[in-house]
């Protein structure tokens, strides 16, 4: 069972769901404004997608592509919380 809740890659989507709801929390709550914590959790989720296809048997590009999209979310959640 848990085989293939992790070979379909819903365990992904299981986490990245939990990570929804964690973003919705901080903005609710005003512990974060909706940007920055969009800015926060983008970069996880991306590379959480790049596990997603590893898992799923993705080709090597799309894996490429959600890590090398994680890189300038990554800077612009570093430069946000530098201000």
């Amino acid at each position: 069972m848990l085989a293939a809740l992790f070979a379909s890659g819903r365990a992904v989507d299981l986490v990245l769901a939990v990570m929804v709801v964690e973003g919705a929390w901080l903005v609710l709550r005003r512990h974060r404004r909706t940007g920055d914590v969009v800015f926060m959790l983008l970069p996880g989720a991306l590379m959480l997608l790049a596990l997603r296809a590893s898992l799923t048997g993705s080709d090597w590009q799309a894996m490429a592509l959600w890590l090398l999209l994680s890189f300038p979310a990554h800077l612009e959640d570093v430069r946000r919380r530098g201000r």
